[in-house]
């Protein structure tokens, strides 16, 4: 897998849910800056370090 796209909604309680499309993965933030950074934690956290893949795309709705 060479990218995973997260879809991005404003969270009912505040802040930002992000859920990737192909597999299961799912994490929320307080803003945008820390949604970056858990998102990139989360896929370190589901992919060993040969199969991460190289980009990770937001699509904001």
């Amino acid at each position: 897998m060479n990218e995973i796209i997260f879809l991005v909604e404003d969270a009912p309680e505040g802040g930002f849910s992000a859920r990737a499309l192909d597999v299961s993965i799912f994490t929320d933030a307080d803003d945008l800056n820390d949604l970056h950074q858990k998102v990139r934690d989360a896929v370190s956290c589901h992919f060993e370090p040969d199969d991460k893949p190289k980009m990770i795309r937001l699509h904001f709705q």
